[in-house]
């Protein structure tokens, strides 16, 4: 990796951001509404950070997190991600989570009795609403109980999450009335 930097790339969700550091992707910024706000999101949160051409790794990170959201299986797990400054829990939970397959899902309580914490399901939701990396570490596919789709942080909640879990498979786009 080079010194820190951001990009901002469109997906067909709309335009997403990521950032990275000498260690590895940093943070990813899903669609604000625009690529101005994204970029003004992704940078609020990182001030330090410069938009420049990014490294070689991370264009093939840029290119997979396009594919993945134009519908293609696409395996992130490949991605180095710098968790400095990430607790130790949500870091296990992230890495865990980075196993769900595309088109696949588990519930929080599901995570939390894999990773041995019972009745966890409510810690593994706090990491999940403080994930840096969405997408890279698809915290879209962890859903509340009874399969119900939880909460979403990103813009546009809840129907960005089924947007995205429909574009990978994992849930049958439904129907509207218009």
């Amino acid at each position: 990796m080079t010194a820190p930097g951001y990009a901002v790339f469109g997906t067909a969700i709309g335009d997403c951001g990521i950032a990275w550091s000498e260690r590895g992707v940093i943070a990813v910024q899903l669609p604000e509404g625009s690529e101005e706000k994204t970029r003004a999101r992704l940078t609020a949160r990182l001030p330090d950070v410069v938009e420049s051409a990014p490294p070689a790794a991370v264009q093939r990170a840029i290119d997979d997190v396009v594919s993945l959201m134009n519908g293609k299986r696409t395996d992130l797990t490949g991605v180095e991600l710098d968790y400095e400054g990430v607790p130790e829990f949500h870091h296990r939970v992230y890495e865990f989570i980075r196993s769900i397959p595309a088109g696949k899902t588990l519930t929080y309580g599901d995570i939390a009795n894999i990773l041995g914490m019972p009745g966890g399901a409510q810690a593994v939701g706090q990491a999940m609403g403080r994930n840096p990396f969405p997408v890279i570490v698809p915290c879209h596919r962890v859903l509340a109980a009874g399969g119900k789709d939880g909460g979403f942080s990103a813009r546009g909640g809840v129907a960005t999450k089924r947007r995205m879990l429909v574009i990978e498979g994992a849930l049958a786009d439904e129907p509207t009335l218009f």
